[in-house]
C-alpha cells in the first residue's frame, strides 16, 4: 500500500490471505486471522488516501459452500472493499452459477458489488461463458472483469468486446501484457507469476482499451516472480508497470471515445 501511495497510485487490490507466491520475499499474511493487521492497513490506507479497489479470492469450489464465506465478505466491508471478485473452480457450472448468485447477493447486502472473471482452464474460460452466467444471475451488481490476458487467450478481443456487449456490463478491468503464443507450458503457472509489462508484449493493448469504459479502475496485474527471484526490488518492478500503464492511456487520451 505504501509503494502504491509512493508510486501515486490511488487503489490496490488484496485477497485476505497471501498465495504462495514466493514466500522468501513475501512472507505469508492473514487478514483474516487477526484484527491488529487489519486495523493497521486501515489506518495506513486512510494515511496514505489509498483504498481497495478489488478484493479478490471468493472462489467457488467444488464441495466448498461460498455461503460460509460470509465472513470473509464482512471482514473485506470493514476494510473499505466496494467491489469483490470471483472465479469457478467447481467443474458443475449449474452449481457455480448458483454460488455466484449466492456471493452477489451477500456481497450487496454489505454495499459490495461482485465481478466474475473467466480466464482459460477455469469453469468460465471465456467471455462467452462468462456473458451467459452473467445473464443467467440476473444482476446489475453481478458484472464482469475484463482481463486482457485472459481475454486474448480465450479467443476474443477488442470487436468482440466491441459488439457483444453493453459496456455497462463491465466493471474492472485488470491490465497485462504476454505474448499471443505461450512462452510458459502451464497457463496458470504463466498468469499467477509471469506476465509482462504493458507494451512488452503482443496483446493489442490500446485497441482494448478504446472500447472498454473509461470510468472504470484499471487495475495492474502484473507478477514478475522471475525478476523479483533474482532481486530487482518491488519498485523497480511496480514502477516500470506503472509507467509503462500511465503512458498507454496517455496515448488513448489522445483518441475519442468509441462511441
Amino acid at each position: 500500500m505504501s509503494l502504491a501511495a509512493d508510486l501515486g497510485c490511488r487503489y490496490i487490490s488484496t485477497a485476505l490471505t497471501s498465495n504462495p507466491y514466493t514466500p522468501s520475499i513475501y512472507p505469508p499474511f492473514s487478514l483474516r486471522d487477526d484484527p491488529t493487521p487489519r486495523r493497521e492497513m486501515i489506518a495506513a490506507m486512510r494515511d496514505r488516501d489509498v483504498s481497495i479497489s478489488l478484493g479478490e479470492g471468493m472462489v467457488v469450489r467444488e464441495g466448498a459452500d461460498i455461503q460460509d464465506r460470509v465472513g470473509d465478505l464482512e471482514i473485506m466491508a470493514e476494510l473499505g472493499v466496494r467491489r469483490i471478485n470471483t472465479v469457478s473452480l467447481d467443474p458443475d457450472l449449474d452449481r457455480s452459477i448458483d454460488q455466484f448468485g449466492i456471493l452477489a447477493e451477500n456481497a450487496a447486502s454489505l454495499g459490495m458489488e461482485t465481478t466474475v472473471e473467466a480466464s482459460p482452464g477455469l469453469t468460465v474460460p471465456d467471455l462467452p461463458s462468462a456473458l451467459d452466467v452473467i445473464r443467467q444471475v440476473g444482476r446489475p451488481d453481478f458484472r464482469l472483469l475484463v482481463d486482457t490476458m485472459h481475454i486474448v487467450r480465450s479467443g476474443s478481443g477488442p470487436v468482440d468486446l466491441a459488439n457483444r456487449l453493453d459496456p455497462g456490463v463491465i466493471g474492472y478491468i485488470q491490465l497485462s501484457d504476454a505474448p499471443l503464443v505461450p512462452a510458459i507450458p502451464h497457463y496458470m503457472e504463466e498468469a499467477m507469476f509471469e506476465r509482462m509489462v504493458p507494451g512488452t508484449g503482443e496483446l493489442p493493448l490500446l485497441d482494448l482499451l478504446e472500447v472498454l469504459p473509461r470510468d472504470l479502475v484499471i487495475g495492474l496485474e502484473i507478477p514478475l516472480r522471475a525478476e523479483a527471484m533474482t532481486g530487482v526490488g518491488p519498485h523497480e518492478r511496480v514502477g516500470r508497470c506503472v509507467d509503462a500503464a500511465r503512458g498507454l492511456l496517455a496515448r488513448l487520451a489522445d483518441q475519442p471515445a468509441q462511441a
